[in-house]
């Protein structure tokens, strides 16, 4: 049953047409991901289902038992309450429900002593109802509940008695989406919900969405969150929406289906035109009142042919990090490393090597003091013990999550020539717009560009350094997703070695080759991307689960099913990522195809052209064939 229905959503600012002809329905535990390059419309199909903002046309219908509740992506709370305190406003029924509940305790014990039986009755009847109802709506439990929000969110103990207003912007956050959450609304509306958690606080929030009594629109660009939330994605693209009832990486495979077959009917359709226009063309030279009135009829039912759009896909930037020199084998060195602020032990006795070629993800709760590491290896914090030693010839990068290396007074372009003056102006020119700063974007100043375009101009400075040692803080923070795949492929181009802090566990999961794991009770390493950790710290619940009393036959007969599923699951990846490599080969010999079929030189030679349309047919069949058997894979 739908509880949110859209029909033809209008929107438009002045003369720029944000939203054309949005048409949707949300059904009762649908998860859905809303998805698209910035500027897409998505906050403000946000916006306006929040009723925050007017449409301009269309028809919204709500079912009349929906209540909204909307996560913005930027909050402001301003409170003397305590954390706690906060959220218990989320349950002031329950808290006056409790007050009354002891009232009429009260009355019950007096009139028990000397009041009549008929009161003491109807009293006795009304404390029931209210106490059945009270226990209906958690009412003792309501406070254990916050808790267990709050910590699952990632607060501890002690923020639960600081006061609102000393928090962070990304701690408020935290807290305002544990009081939306508490709050139970039929229908979530959260755009970004996972940028100010970390990795366990995601896993937390994918857990409370599977089991929600509830509906989500989600905007995000945590992929690997998607895939494990999402069973419908709504991809804003030119103004409209598509609809895939899927989840994110079955969704990407199916909509690059989707361009190649819009693509073809498109050429079809423009081939088709042109067929008729010269009919036309050659009825109307012809002359006669016969050939008029077909040329007539013929421009007739062309005036009605539904033209399709010509697909043009988002131009992507582009980056290439190319190290000036190769460094060492033995990259980096830390050994027993620590670091205390005041009272507060942040690191101690920190230990772990990278080598040459690695890619090492480092992972850990928020204030664990992962950024403090990299800025000891940096040089920019002190230690108080230890040892830290850089290789031979190792020239590190540094990507930080806050961008400070970047001068907010400088103009794009000054910021770029300023440490490359031996670029020349036509080379800067073209380096900008590869990171898609055009026109007169790259005269706007820094402080003006938005967190995406910060993060691009970033990137492109630690490109230019030449570095072969990249230290990168949440790089993919402030990106959308096609950034972030860029990004990914030229990592995975790059011949220096990487040493990355990310809660992109999908970021992680194609990049990393390595993972450390940063604890307060140190490091602990994993030699594979981020399902191979999970993977190990699954195994270290069931040796938990031996000492909670299981006996060893039982713990042996399940890590050997263990061990199967998981080599069950290492062959189906591996045939998933032979079938990935296949697709790419045959698309890559379609498209060498089609560039000859565009060869004006081969029209003439008749049987090369029938030769290469068989083949190209045959190469098509071969390709349905496998994304057929990789979406069955993937199912």
């Amino acid at each position: 049953m739908p509880i949110l229905s859209c029909s033809n959503i209008t929107k438009s600012y002045i003369v720029d047409t944000i939203l054309d002809g949005i048409s949707f329905n949300v059904e009762d535990g649908d998860i859905i991901g809303v998805i698209g390059l910035n500027g897409t419309g998505k906050t403000t199909l946000f916006n306006i289902l929040a009723g925050e903002i007017s449409k301009d046309s269309g028809d919204i219908y709500i079912h009349k038992d929906t209540k909204i509740g909307y996560l913005k992506q930027h909050v402001k709370i301003d409170s003397e309450k305590t954390v706690f305190e906060e959220c218990l406003e989320v349950f002031n029924n329950l808290i006056q429900m409790e007050k009354e509940l002891r009232e009429l305790e009260k009355k019950i014990t007096m009139l028990s002593t000397n009041g009549d039986s008929s009161e003491l009755n109807k009293i006795m009847d009304q404390y029931g109802h209210l106490s059945e109802e009270f226990v209906e709506k958690n009412g003792y439990g309501y406070k254990s509940e916050i808790k267990g929000v709050l910590k699952g969110l990632g607060f501890n103990d002690e923020d639960l008695d600081k006061s609102v207003n000393v928090l962070s912007g990304g701690q408020k956050s935290r807290l305002y989406l544990a009081k939306l959450l508490l709050t139970k609304p039929k229908l979530l509306l959260l755009d970004e919900p996972t940028n100010h958690l970390d990795i366990d606080a995601i896993s937390w929030l994918e857990k409370f969405l599977k089991d929600y009594r509830g509906s989500a629109l989600i905007i995000s660009h945590d992929r690997y969150f998607l895939d494990n939330v999402a069973n419908r994605i709504f991809y804003m693209e030119n103004k409209k929406l598509y609809i895939y009832n899927t989840n994110y990486s079955k969704f990407m495979v199916q909509r690059k289906k989707d361009l190649e077959l819009l693509k073809k009917q498109y050429e079809d359709q423009q081939k088709e035109i042109k067929r008729q226009e010269e009919i036309i063309s050659r009825f109307m030279n012809y002359g006669g009142s016969r050939y008029i009135k077909q040329a007539q009829s013929r421009q007739k039912l062309l005036d009605k042919m539904k033209i399709i759009e010509k697909v043009t896909e988002a131009k992507k930037t582009r980056f290439k990090f190319e190290p000036s020199i190769q460094s060492g084998k033995d990259v980096l060195m830390v050994e027993n490393i620590s670091k205390s602020f005041g009272n507060l032990e942040l690191l101690k006795n920190i230990s772990f090597n990278i080598y040459k070629g690695e890619r090492v993800g480092l992972i850990g709760p928020n204030g664990v003091g992962k950024t403090t590491l990299f800025k000891i290896i940096l040089g920019e914090i002190k230690k108080d013990d230890g040892y830290v030693k850089l290789g031979h010839h190792v020239h590190p990068g540094y990507f930080d999550q806050e961008m400070d290396k970047l001068n907010l007074e400088n103009t794009v372009i000054d910021e770029i020539w300023d440490e490359n003056p031996h670029l020349t102006h036509y080379e800067i020119r073209t380096i900008l717009s590869q990171f898609l700063f055009v026109g007169d974007d790259i005269f706007k100043e820094i402080k003006d560009l938005s967190g995406g375009e910060k993060g691009r101009l970033a990137l492109l400075k630690l490109m230019l350094s030449k570095a072969n040692f990249l230290l990168m803080d949440e790089p993919t923070n402030h990106l959308d997703i096609d950034s972030k795949e860029v990004l990914e492929d030229a990592l995975l181009d790059y011949e220096g070695t990487v040493f990355v802090i990310s809660h992109d566990r999908y970021f992680l999961n194609r990049v990393a080759t390595k993972i450390i794991e940063l604890t307060s009770e140190g490091i602990h390493e994993y030699l594979g991307n981020y399902d191979y950790y999970l993977e190990k710290k699954n195994e270290v619940v069931y040796e938990d689960d031996e000492e909670q009393g299981k006996t060893k036959t039982q713990l042996k007969i399940e890590k050997k099913k263990e061990r199967e599923l998981l080599q069950l699951e290492r062959n189906k990846r591996k045939e998933i990522q032979q079938l990935e490599e296949s697709i790419n080969t045959i698309e890559k010999n379609i498209e060498e195809i089609d560039n000859m079929l565009g060869n004006p030189g081969y029209y003439e030679n008749h049987e090369k052209i029938i030769e290469l349309s068989r083949k190209r047919n045959e190469y098509e069949t071969e390709l349905n064939k496998l994304y057929d058997k990789w979406i069955e894979l993937t199912e």
